[in-house]
């Protein structure tokens, strides 16, 4: 028979230590507040073109040197096409940047193709639209698992995805790292991550209240969790190392996005175990909660 682990057994310094950490990430975004990049706070877009395959690496280096600091390069269309987003707004700022380009570079220089101001008016719209798709997100987990299995696990599942994003989003306001739209979309995967990862928990928790009629419910979430923890850990493991490639080999401009996945998928795979676990422990879930209520009779007589 397969041994089972005492998952719950924990529970009470488990939950302790997420508690200090939910705080302590709650007052560094209280603190320090998160690092809005350009598609928040506004910028300038210059588009540049080379004759041949641009070094996005080297042009990051030109830029800086020519104290033209904070400046996001990426490649765009063909390798010869590349987007630089600077702070500000300075009319003269792609002509700067050209300008800073061509020194030491005549074997392939660069010309502006376009320069464009973005104000802060949209990335205030961007933020808006963000938070509002995030709180949509949350609300559709919350419809989702409480007509798919009970209020109680809905509960249990909106607590941890709530968990898992201010952990992300306090981790990154504490190192820093620029928060932009590839974040925010890496934020909202991580919650289908980690709502997939409690999903299969749940199932098997409620599959067990119909075999393991003696078991409690501490006992029942500690079989559940040790059946469907070979599965857990391949889907975390697996995808850990796809992050960590995008983390090591995507450039600069895939760093907070990889990172923010990465954080993201430890959460949800921990706060799946201890935290929508223990929060079904708290509300007494019980095999009742899972009886459908009995259909009323229908009196057909005249």
């Amino acid at each position: 028979m397969k041994r089972t682990i005492n998952f719950m057994g924990v529970r009470k310094f488990a939950f302790a230590m997420t508690l200090i950490l939910t705080v302590l990430a709650i007052g560094s975004m209280l603190t320090k507040g998160l690092n809005l990049g350009l598609d928040f706070t506004g910028g300038t877009l210059i588009e540049l073109r080379y004759q041949e395959s641009a070094d996005l690496g080297a042009i990051r280096e030109q830029l800086e040197a020519s104290g033209l600091k904070d400046a996001v390069v990426q490649s765009f269309g063909a390798t010869t096409d590349v987007l630089v987003r600077m702070p500000g707004d300075d009319p003269q700022l792609g002509q700067k940047v050209a300008d800073a380009l061509q020194q030491g570079n005549e074997e392939n220089p660069a010309s502006v193709t376009r320069v464009e101001f973005v104000g802060p008016q949209v990335g205030e719209e961007l933020r808006d639209q963000g938070g509002l798709g995030m709180l949509l997100a949350l609300g559709g987990v919350l419809l989702y698992v409480g007509f798919r299995f009970q209020w109680k696990f809905a509960v249990g599942a909106i607590i941890s995805l709530v968990h898992d994003v201010i952990v992300t989003l306090g981790i990154l306001s504490f190192f820093q790292v620029t928060f932009d739209l590839t974040v925010l979309a890496a934020v909202l995967a991580i919650i289908g991550y980690s709502l997939n990862d409690t999903i299969v928990v749940f199932d098997r928790v409620r599959e067990n209240f119909r075999v393991l009629r003696k078991a409690s419910l501490i006992e029942n979430i500690n079989i559940s969790t040790t059946q469907t923890l070979l599965r857990t850990m391949a889907t975390s493991i697996s995808t850990l190392l796809a992050i960590a490639a995008l983390l090591f080999f995507g450039g600069d401009h895939l760093f907070g996005f990889s990172i923010a996945l990465f954080i993201g998928v430890l959460a949800g795979t921990y706060s799946s175990i201890y935290i929508a676990n223990v929060i079904l422990i708290w509300l007494n879930l019980s095999s009742e909660d899972l009886i459908p209520p009995p259909a009323k009779e229908v009196d057909d007589r005249p």
